[in-house]
């Protein structure tokens, strides 16, 4: 397994004085963020407030959870449940819910509002997300489809974001003793893995089935480079995604999907430690990083840390701690009067000559690097109960 045996781990006073000033950012921000959401990515450094109608918001209540648990400010609790009353009032209205994205939405807002302060409103929304969620399930292929209509042909896809939004369906499996949510969610996981993972480990953005039989079809880009390179954010939903796909299926065959997935992302890291956006780019590029992906793949290491053997749980967990002492020390907002965010250098979604991506939030904050960012630094300063 691939070490960085010259890198600095980040120390328990830093995680601190990183989880003080992002819970600072956070209340400073809740004037103009409680009623409405940050937008997913900054513009100049700032977030502008946008309503709950895009898939990214849940990653701001999250980090209004977070702060929450580290500092127990009431300022912050409030604020939290008047976004879960957003939230259920858009389930109830099915405001922009029709993807796939609902775990996204639900699990760091309401599961995690239901989790620490006992919300029925966070609980009734999350369950009624789950249940908006299996709808975009096909039995004809066993997978749940990312976006678009379900009977067009183009959109007969999965992508490899969706493994975080299973957990969601696995809560609600645990909550109501429905089997139909656990079985949807263990059939996308077997579907996904089986496709999404490229023979050298490397990850397919999306991948496309066959309408009428369900077969595997062909894997591309949506967001990566190239149809053949690996687009930084999706081998960290590989790396977290396979570590809660054995949270909640203690499947052995995906420890070792684990590994190697994980150690193909490590082995494509510039000498930082937080990858440009897309993996095929490393040291002497003047291609834009991508610090979400570090902070993403620092929590799938810390999660699956829990489950192996103590040799291993060690170097996931050191090798966790030298990513975010990077992100800490070279990207992590210091100056309010910078950003209203709390990491720099993050590319939500960047064109290029072979991709079909939009061009935004390219060099900027974006609201999950934010809320990884300071789950990866709970998790390592406590024993953190997931929202996941």
């Amino acid at each position: 397994m691939l070490t960085f045996p010259d890198k600095k781990e980040i120390t328990t006073e830093e995680i601190q004085k990183a989880l003080d000033f992002s819970s600072e950012q956070v209340i400073r921000n809740l004037d103009i963020f409680t009623d409405s959401f940050q937008k997913a990515y900054s513009e100049n450094g700032f977030y502008q407030p946008i309503p709950n109608n895009y898939w990214t918001t849940g990653f701001w209540t999250g980090e209004i959870w977070l702060a929450y648990e580290h500092t127990g400010d009431n300022r912050l609790k409030d604020a939290g449940e008047r976004q879960i009353d957003s939230f259920l009032e858009r389930i109830n209205k099915k405001i922009e819910v029709d993807h796939h994205d609902m775990g996204f939405l639900y699990s760091p807002s309401c599961v995690a509002g239901y989790k620490l302060i006992g919300s029925k409103k966070g609980r009734e929304a999350a369950i009624k997300a789950a249940d908006q969620l299996i709808t975009r399930f096909h039995p004809v292929g066993e997978f749940i489809q990312a976006w678009g209509p379900m009977d067009a042909p183009e959109n007969y896809r999965l992508i490899i974001d969706c493994l975080l939004n299973l957990p969601l369906l696995y809560w609600a499996f645990e909550e109501t003793g429905e089997e139909k949510y656990k079985e949807i969610a263990d059939k996308h996981i077997h579907t996904a893995l089986a496709n999404v993972i490229r023979e050298d480990y490397s990850t397919w953005h999306t991948f496309f089935f066959d309408m009428k039989t369900g077969a595997p079809d062909h894997g591309a880009t949506c967001q990566g480079y190239r149809d053949g390179s690996a687009w930084a954010r999706g081998q960290a939903w590989g790396v977290y995604g396979t570590a809660l796909a054995y949270k909640y299926t203690h499947r052995d065959s995906y420890l070792p999907i684990f590994k190697n997935v994980c150690e193909y992302f490590l082995t494509h890291l510039p000498e930082d430690m937080v990858p440009y956006w897309d993996l095929e780019f490393t040291d002497g590029s003047n291609e834009p990083r991508d610090s979400s992906s570090a902070s993403i793949a620092a929590c799938g290491m810390l999660e699956m840390a829990k489950y192996l053997e103590k040799e291993d749980a060690v170097h996931y967990t050191r090798i966790a701690k030298q990513i975010m002492k990077s992100v800490y020390e070279n990207y992590a907002v210091k100056d309010e009067k910078q950003s209203n965010g709390l990491v720099l250098h993050s590319t939500y979604s960047n064109h290029s000559p072979y991709n079909t991506c939009n061009h935004y939030g390219v060099d900027e904050c974006n609201s999950w690097g934010d809320y990884f960012y300071m789950e990866a630094l709970t998790r390592l300063i406590k024993d953190w109960r997931l929202y996941w």
